[in-house]
């Protein structure tokens, strides 16, 4: 927790002394003031951590690797098998994947970019992350300048090619199955409201009652929308720090069907009393704290659950495929 903001961050220390790693909280402050989500600073924060690890344990300078080093890590980042976890770990090796690689070594090159502004990391290491590449296809609305100026662009020197794996959505019989699984109104009502909607899990997350306009006509709350519809807007003061991708808020129509889950979902919240009286929509009913609002690793939980349960993928961004489908 921050003594200044009292808001929760994430920083980066030294296993052994438990210092803090200056230049690397900097670049996680950076984030922060670029009003970044928390979850986006919790990620960012491990694979900066990984990368330190990784340098100091092979006695590399982090703020000079040369690129052999840096392809190395690449390379080590899809090889070295991942530790195992739970108390019955798997008989299989797990590995990275080629686009989580890509992640990290993202985050690495953001994290040296930063540290040259700065002064910690030269220039020259710097120029070893990106090489130019000229576009002979340009996609669709690109403007290549009167004499073809922009046809060269910087690429990144560390990163996987990937195949392009398609869109996954469910179908609306799958959906049903999936919301026949969960065993709780909250749970069924947020499957469903992602699937009716698009809305990504932050946007859902991130969701206040005063934000669900349920009836035929809101104007007593000073909306002039009419039917039910909800409003998906950014705010940076989520106590579960959920945040929405985009900076403009918008107005999304919802069903009937939609609006009776809510009321399922609401006598169940009423039925575990005054502390799950909150102002989010989302919250823990079913173990101490009642009330917090509901993490997005509480939300991964569910979806894993019910993956397991139903032996197929289930990923909550499924569903906003699933929607885009259903719209057209």
């Amino acid at each position: 927790m921050s003594p200044v903001t009292g808001g929760e961050r994430w920083v980066v220390v030294d296993a052994g002394t438990y210092a803090l790693h200056a230049q690397a909280c900097a670049y996680l402050a950076s984030l922060r003031s670029r009003g970044c989500s928390r979850n986006t600073e919790r990620a960012y924060a491990g694979r900066v951590a990984l990368y330190l690890s990784y340098c100091q344990d092979r006695g590399i300078d982090w703020t000079a690797p040369r690129f052999l080093e840096l392809a190395g890590l690449q390379r080590w980042l899809i090889t070295e098998p991942l530790p195992a976890q739970g108390r019955r770990p798997s008989l299989e090796p797990r590995f990275r994947s080629r686009s989580t690689a890509n992640a990290v070594m993202t985050v690495v090159g953001g994290l040296l970019r930063f540290g040259a502004v700065h002064g910690w990391v030269a220039s020259e290491t710097v120029a070893v992350l990106s090489e130019p590449k000229q576009l002979f296809h340009l996609p669709p609305g690109y403007d290549p300048g009167e004499t073809g100026q922009f046809r060269t662009v910087e690429m990144a020197s560390f990163r996987f090619a990937l195949t392009d794996p398609g869109y996954q959505d469910l179908s609306s019989e799958q959906i049903a199955a999936m919301i026949a699984l969960a065993g709780r109104a909250r749970d069924r009502f947020l499957i469903a409201l992602l699937a009716c909607t698009g809305l990504r899990i932050g946007e859902a997350l991130g969701l206040r009652r005063e934000d669900l306009h349920l009836l035929a006509s809101s104007r007593v709350l000073g909306c002039g929308t009419a039917g039910p519809h909800l409003h998906v807007r950014r705010r940076t003061d989520n106590p579960n720090g959920a945040l929405a991708k985009s900076r403009r808020s918008r107005i999304v129509p919802v069903t009937a069907a939609l609006v009776a889950l809510y009321t399922d979902y609401q006598y169940e919240r009423d039925i575990a009393g005054p502390a799950a009286d909150g102002e989010m929509v989302f919250v823990n009913l079913f173990r101490p704290p009642v009330g917090r609002p509901m993490s997005y690793p509480n939300a991964k939980d569910l979806f894993d659950r019910l993956a397991r349960a139903a032996d197929r993928p289930f990923r909550p961004h499924m569903l906003r495929h699933s929607a885009a489908t259903a719209w057209l």
